[in-house]
C-alpha cells in the first residue's frame, strides 16, 4: 500500500476527490456550434433568417448570386454561387448541419412569364440541392415552397395539408407555380434517403404566402410604384374575397422550428412534413393595402372592373411583353395568375404548424412596414436631392475655375470680362 502525502489524511484526499468530481460534473458540456447554410440569402427573407440564426450563435453561410443589401451579422460569411453549380454547391455544403433551400425564380411581375430560367433555377437547381445534401451528409433540408402548389384559381377556405392536394401541374397557368409544385414534391420524396457512411437525410417544407414586413424589396415597392402612376384607379374582384400573408419574422421563425423539429431532440417531428404558414389571418387585399394609398397621400380605388377585363387585359399584356422582349422591356401590370391570387379566395389554416412545431405568430401591422418604406424612400428622396445640388455646386466651380484658367492665359482680368 502506498503511503499518502505528507501532510494528507485518508479523509482529506477523499474529501479532495468529492471536490474534484463537484467541479468537473458542474463544468457545463457546451453544444457544438451549428452550421446553417441558406441559398437565396441574398434576397430578404434568406438574409433576415440567417441573421436571425446568426444572432443565435450560429455559424451561418449565405449563398445567392446576388449580394445582400443589407450588413452581414457577425458569425455569417456570404458566397456569391448558383444554386445550378454543383462545384460550388459541393464546396459550400462542407460540414454544414441543415440547409435553408429559399433561393428561386419566378415569383412576381415580368419574371413569372421567364419559363426556361424558372424551370432551371426552381427544378433543376433544387434536385442539385438533395444531390448535393447526400453527398455531403447533410442531415436536415428545409424547402421554403409556396401557397401556390395547392392553388391555381379555383376557391380554397381554410385549406389544410391533408384536405387541399396539388393543384394539376399541367392546369397551373405560370411556370412559377408548377415548378415550385415540382420542387416541393421532389423535397419530400427526398425524405429519408440514406447518406453515406451512415444517417438520413430529413426534409421538410414550408408554404408561405405573400411576405411583408420591413425593408421588403418586392411586393410592396411594386404595388406602391403602380399607385404613384395611377396604375391602381380600379379595383376587382368581390369585397370579401380573402387571402393570407405572413410578416418576414413570423416565417423566420417557422423556419427556425421547422430545422428544430428535424432532429433526434424534436422526434423527427417534421421529417416528410408540409406546413401552411401565415400570420394566422385572413384578409381582403384592398383593404388590407390601405394604410399604402393613405401614407402615399391618394385616394383608395373606388372605380369596380369586373375581373373578366382585368383577366384580358393580363393576358394580352403577357403576350405583348413576350413579343416584344428582344426589342424592349414592357413589364405587364398584373400576370394573370396575379388576378386570380386577388379575385379569388384562397386561405389556409396554421394548425398543424402550431401543434407539431410550435408556431406561434406575433401580432404585425402592414401599417407599420408602410411607414418604414415611406420613411426610407423620403430619406432616399431627400438624398438624392442633396446629392444633385452637390453635383450642380462642383460643376459650377468646375467651370469656374477653368474659366479663371483660361483669362490667366490670355492675359486677361477678370475685371476686364
Amino acid at each position: 500500500m502506498k503511503p499518502n502525502p505528507a501532510g494528507s489524511s485518508p479523509e482529506a484526499c477523499k474529501a479532495v476527490g468529492q471536490t474534484s468530481q463537484h467541479k468537473t460534473q458542474a463544468t457545463p458540456v457546451q453544444a457544438p456550434r451549428q452550421k446553417f447554410l441558406v441559398t437565396g440569402g441574398g434576397g430578404y427573407l434568406g438574409f433576415s433568417l440567417g441573421s436571425s440564426l446568426a444572432k443565435s450563435g450560429s455559424s451561418v453561410i449565405l449563398l445567392d448570386l446576388r449580394r445582400p443589401q443589407w450588413e452581414l451579422s457577425p458569425g455569417t460569411e456570404f458566397i456569391q454561387a448558383d444554386v445550378r453549380d454543383e462545384e460550388a454547391l459541393l464546396r459550400a455544403f462542407e460540414g454544414v448541419d441543415c440547409v435553408f433551400h429559399v433561393a428561386s425564380h419566378g415569383m412576381s411581375g415580368a419574371e413569372k412569364l421567364q419559363k426556361e430560367q424558372i424551370e432551371s433555377v426552381n427544378v433543376r437547381g433544387t434536385k442539385l440541392v438533395i444531390d448535393v445534401c447526400v453527398r455531403r451528409q447533410v442531415p436536415r433540408l428545409v424547402y421554403t415552397s409556396t401557397v401556390n402548389v395547392a392553388f391555381g384559381g379555383k376557391p380554397i377556405e381554410q385549406g389544410d395539408e391533408d384536405s387541399v392536394p396539388y393543384f394539376p401541374l399541367e392546369k397551373h397557368m405560370d411556370h412559377y407555380s408548377r415548378t415550385k409544385a415540382i420542387a416541393d414534391q421532389l423535397i419530400l420524396m427526398a425524405n429519408g434517403t440514406p447518406l453515406p457512411g451512415g444517417g438520413t437525410l430529413r426534409t421538410c417544407v414550408l408554404r408561405p404566402p405573400g411576405i411583408y414586413g420591413p425593408e421588403e424589396q418586392r411586393h410592396l415597392p411594386r404595388v406602391a410604384s403602380h399607385i404613384k402612376k395611377r396604375l391602381f384607379m380600379f379595383r376587382f374582384g368581390d369585397r370579401r374575397t380573402q387571402m393570407n400573408w405572413v410578416h418576414v419574422r413570423n416565417l423566420v421563425q417557422a423556419h427556425v422550428l421547422a430545422a428544430e423539429a428535424l432532429t433526434a431532440a424534436k422526434g423527427y417531428v417534421a421529417s416528410g412534413q408540409a406546413y401552411y404558414i401565415n400570420d394566422g389571418e385572413s384578409v381582403n387585399l384592398f383593404e388590407w393595402m390601405a394604410p399604402l394609398f393613405e401614407k402615399l397621400g391618394y385616394s383608395q380605388p373606388w372605380i369596380q372592373v369586373p375581373t373578366s377585363w382585368v383577366y384580358l387585359t393580363a393576358a394580352v399584356m403577357e403576350q405583348l411583353h413576350l413579343a416584344l422582349r428582344p426589342i424592349c422591356s414592357v413589364p405587364p401590370l398584373l400576370t394573370r395568375s396575379e388576378v386570380h391570387s386577388v379575385a379569388v379566395t384562397h386561405t389556409f389554416q396554421i394548425a398543424k404548424a402550431r401543434a407539431q412545431l410550435g408556431y406561434a405568430p406575433d401580432k404585425f401591422s402592414f401599417a407599420d412596414a408602410v411607414e418604414r418604406y415611406v420613411q426610407s424612400t423620403s430619406a432616399r428622396a431627400r438624398g438624392s436631392t442633396a446629392r444633385t445640388l452637390l453635383r450642380l455646386l462642383l460643376r459650377l466651380l468646375l467651370l469656374l475655375g477653368l474659366l479663371a484658367l483660361g483669362l490667366h492665359l490670355l492675359g486677361l482680368r477678370p475685371a476686364v470680362v
